[in-house]
């Protein structure tokens, strides 16, 4: 199912390392020269996404396809702008709180657009942009934020396997089984029989 609803994925997702600029967390934050990241690059480090319409979802069925394939039994759609989130300040600042979670993320963005950052093996952040359309899935163990952009607006799907749970682990929890999990599938490979970092 990963290599399904491909065409027209950069459109709507786009990547790049980030600078070191503590400023405001919805800019782009581009190195300077730019650096982007290619959507290979990403699902090296376990993250999947796909190119889907963004309309007429309930009834979508790529996306249906999609949750079959993966098990993506609970659903639910949220909107993320100071007018309809409550105690919206706070809950950006927590969402950008570097985490983790023992679960999958999914997120299928129907309108509107935000920000995904996530660390690559060097431990450098990626910035990843979600535009209407596109689907992302983040791997269970992965350190992550999310933040808005300038617009302050997304309207997400969310998706589970199963009943959701959505809690977070702040950096650091690199204890728990689905860190190891992450750096053992991901980060972590075998030269000669000896375990080396990913780079």
């Amino acid at each position: 199912m990963e290599t399904y609803f491909q065409d027209g994925k950069e459109e709507v997702l786009q990547a790049w390392y980030m600078d070191d600029d503590e400023g405001d967390q919805r800019l782009p934050h581009h190195c300077e020269p730019k650096e982007f990241v290619s959507l290979e690059k990403l699902s090296e480090l376990g993250i999947v996404s796909w190119r889907l319409s963004g309309d007429n979802y309930e009834t979508d069925e790529n996306l249906k396809k999609i949750r079959e394939a993966r098990g993506y039994s609970y659903m639910d759609i949220c909107d993320v702008c100071p007018e309809k989130l409550p105690n919206y300040e706070d809950k950006i600042k927590n969402f950008f709180e570097e985490h983790l979670h023992t679960d999958e993320e999914i997120r299928y963005c129907l309108e509107g657009s935000g920000y995904f950052d996530v660390r690559d093996e060097n431990d450098c952040w990626i910035r990843i942009a979600v535009k209407k359309g596109g689907m992302i899935v983040l791997p269970a163990g992965i350190y992550h934020r999310f933040t808005l952009d300038t617009d302050n607006y997304i309207k997400a799907m969310r998706l589970f396997v199963g009943e959701p749970v959505w809690t977070p682990f702040n950096r650091p929890h690199d204890d728990l089984p689905a860190r190891k999990a992450y750096l053992e599938n991901f980060v972590k490979k075998e030269v000669d029989g000896y375990v080396v970092e990913a780079r």
